[in-house]
């Protein structure tokens, strides 16, 4: 990967390459009054392909700002309306993510424990039972059973308190600003807590996997089952079994403010199970109804009933704990599966360790200043969540690029830069969300980028390499178009720049020619489950 001369340290880059950024916008060619697209002399008029490519159909009436810098140099060799706020969905994630391995370091790892400030007398515990939370989005239903081993593995078999679920790392606003409310029972708008459950290795904290398998034949009500198994839940199966090759109809979906599911509809006879993902209310009760579920399946026998959202006292002394992944490997589920749950996680870590508030608004505050040492003009940012989900946010496509020259110099950055999804790699966690775009083109295995979808607002920044071997950063952010998709004209710029090179004739690859998922709509494939991308 290529870097700048050894002989400029990164204090000295710092500040050359906004003089490089500066000079090289001034002298940029301009289009005529009122236009809003500038370029370098590119040589080859990739300016002129890119202009093309924004004029295609699917952006009619709709607002886009794009901006192409050398990753070097930092020279902008492209500019449309690069300094226009527009919604950037998960590319927020990359400001997180980024201010997360800055402010937080790629070794940061969480710790969940229980603890006690009881007396021990033989096989029986007298006191309560604390279960602390710091905010670990990986814990899955065998880590609070490996807890409850080693609480067994030391000889306790009653405990004559309660237990106690200690949540209070993070405040009790559970959602982002202005979440949209139907998205409510959507897996990727679970509640947030620092003590958290995943059903799977996708790590998604704060849901349950609702499985439903078909009678043996039509009429009969269809098996409905939970993963993790727990009774923290109630369904209310309403489903009936349809016709064998018949369409699905089937509905699951969480009542407001309850955790009662519903599922409804019918399921085909003969089909395989059909599997939901579905947010829980009150996420700290999810954990600690699993944990005390995990205290029974070891012979520990708790007397009191569970209560939430109490603090540890400080003379507690620890009776097991379990330590997270470290950052730098969370990094992969959350950037590759953009999962925004890690984001809000990470972005209340960030308030709690540097601010001693486990907030947004401290954790926000805090990544703003980082940001603007970073050289990004913040002033020209709102951020109002970590993940993007808020359509609240408004980020520049300008501010993106300035983001990803500045990281480069950044020693973590090379774990970073391998978090980001990759064009055509069929891992799922080395593809991602890119896993199935742009194969057979020059950007297939090239290309890196965030993905970020909306309603309305599609966004991929990221790196790509041209034909001569010059790194690029990117960032293209499209707002406010009616079309279903617009992931195709995002990946023919991107196709685009790998074709080019500064003395080589470009042409435009047009969106409707780039290779992608068959079907591709509005919501990226990090959105559905389970994850087809």
């Amino acid at each position: 990967m290529s870097r700048p001369a050894d002989h400029l340290n990164r204090r000295t880059r710092g500040w050359i390459r906004p003089l490089v950024i500066g000079l090289v916008a001034t002298l940029t060619w301009s289009s005529p009054a009122g236009a809003d697209t500038s370029r370098a002399d590119l040589g080859a008029d990739l300016g002129t392909a890119l202009d093309t490519i924004l004029a295609d159909p699917l952006l009619k009436g709709g607002a886009a700002g794009v901006v192409v810098a050398d990753a070097d140099s930092g020279a902008t060799l492209y500019r449309h309306r690069p300094d226009d706020r527009l919604m950037p969905a998960s590319n927020t994630k990359l400001l997180t993510s980024a201010a997360a391995m800055g402010l937080l370091g790629p070794d940061y790892t969480y710790r969940t424990e229980v603890l006690t400030d009881g007396s021990r007398r033989g096989q029986v515990l007298k006191g309560d039972l604390y279960l602390r939370g710091t905010g670990d989005p990986t814990m899955l239903a065998a880590d609070y059973q490996q807890l409850a081993a080693q609480l067994a593995e030391s000889g306790i078999k009653r405990v004559t308190g309660r237990l106690i679920a200690d949540d209070t790392r993070f405040d009790t606003q559970r959602v982002g600003r202005s979440w949209a409310a139907d998205d409510e029972s959507s897996y990727y708008a679970a509640q947030i807590s620092p003590l958290n459950l995943a059903p799977d290795t996708d790590y998604d904290a704060g849901s349950v996997i609702v499985e439903t398998t078909p009678g043996a034949a039509p009429g009969d009500r269809p098996r409905v089952t939970l993963n993790p198994k727990t009774g923290y839940l109630r369904i209310d199966n309403r489903a009936t079994t349809a016709a064998t090759g018949s369409g699905s109809t089937l509905s699951v979906e969480r009542q407001h403010g309850s955790n009662t599911i519903t599922v409804s509809g019918a399921i085909p006879a003969g089909s395989g199970p059909a599997k939901e993902w579905v947010s829980v209310w009150e996420p700290t009760g999810y954990a600690a109804s699993v944990f005390a579920g995990a205290l029974a399946d070891h012979g520990v026998k708790v007397a009191g009933a569970t209560r939430l959202g109490r603090a540890t006292p400080a003379d507690a002394r620890q009776l097991a704990s379990h330590q997270s992944m470290p950052l730098k490997r969370l990094l992969i589920p959350f950037m590759k599966l953009s999962n925004n749950i890690h984001a809000e996680v990470l972005t209340k870590t960030i308030g709690y360790e540097t601010a001693g508030r486990g907030t947004w608004s401290a954790g926000l505050a805090v990544i703003s200043d980082w940001l603007k040492k970073q050289g990004v003009d913040v002033g020209a940012v709102r951020q109002v969540d970590g993940s993007g989900l808020s359509r609240m946010d408004n980020i520049a496509a300008g501010r993106l690029v300035e983001l990803l020259l500045s990281v480069r110099d950044e020693p973590w950055y090379a774990d970073w830069y391998a978090s980001l999804p990759v064009a055509c790699a069929p891992d799922r966690f080395v593809g991602g969300t890119l896993r199935s775009r742009m194969c057979g083109t020059p950007a297939a295995r090239n290309a890196r980028g965030k993905t970020g979808s909306l309603t309305g607002a599609s966004a991929l920044s990221g790196y790509v390499t041209d034909a001569d071997g010059r790194e690029l950063a990117y960032s293209v952010v499209l707002n406010n178009y009616l079309a279903s998709s617009v992931k195709s004209v995002e990946d023919a710029i991107v196709v685009t720049l790998a074709k080019s090179g500064a003395d080589r004739a470009t042409t435009a690859v047009r969106p409707s020619a780039v290779p992608g998922r068959a079907g591709a709509a509005e919501l990226e494939c990090s959105w559905t489950k389970p994850r087809r991308c």
